[in-house]
């Protein structure tokens, strides 16, 4: 089996399949209360920079940490051997270019929903704030590299985790985007394999009883 399968945070790390989709809905929100502006189509493209491609180019440089939930991370002393040698699948270039990707996704998203924000303005709460765009942008940016590197561990072999060298925490600490509190020890999950189904040892045939020899009538 898959070691990372075994790790409860890269679950956690899933959760980006819900919360993306709600960023997306606040994301629209927040629009609906801006002020188109005179020049709208620059603000989109400001936004998209600051928000998408500013922290896509961090990320290719420094990957976000597997082990971090942007709150609250695994310490770096308290990871596991496997733990590090996951981290160390995250320089992969086709995982590095389907990662960067999400920046090149997030432009026209960001232009589609200014331009749809209109419909949306009377169910809107929140003030305009160019600020939080780019908070929010920067957020769907940092769970899309969580799950697509969660997803590409998943289906990566065993074999090819075992042939990685660990990283050293150093090296961790250095080379990936390590943000939040080191207060996570989760313990790995006790996955069982499915036992085989044994399948019933038919019952012996009776043995037929030994004919008697039959005594002379009288």
């Amino acid at each position: 089996m898959n070691p990372a399968r075994r790790e409860p945070l890269l679950w956690l790390q899933l959760l980006g399949l819900a919360s993306l989709p709600l960023e997306t809905l606040l994301l629209l929100l927040v629009l609906a209360g801006a002020d188109p502006g005179p020049l709208p189509g620059f603000e989109r493209i400001l936004a998209w920079t600051l928000g998408a491609l500013a922290p896509a180019v961090l990320f290719w440089r420094l990957p976000p940490d597997l082990w971090s939930l942007l709150l609250l991370q695994v310490p770096l002393r308290g990871r596991r051997p496997e733990q590090l040698r996951l981290s160390a699948l995250q320089t992969a270039l086709p995982l590095k270019l389907i990662a960067a990707s999400g920046a090149a996704l997030l432009l026209p998203l960001v232009w589609l929903m200014d331009t749809s924000a209109g419909l949306a303005w009377a169910w809107s709460p929140l003030s305009a704030s160019p600020r939080l765009v780019v908070l929010l942008v920067a957020l769907m940016q940092w769970h899309w590299h969580q799950l697509i590197q969660t997803l590409w561990l998943f289906t990566r072999p065993a074999a090819l985790l075992e042939q990685t060298l660990p990283l050293t925490q150093a090296q961790a600490a250095e080379s990936r985007l390590n943000l939040g509190l080191p207060l996570l020890l989760l313990p790995p999950l006790a996955i069982e394999a499915p036992a085989a189904k044994s399948e019933p040892t038919p019952a012996p045939a009776p043995e037929p009883e030994p004919k008697g020899l039959t005594e002379p009538a009288d």
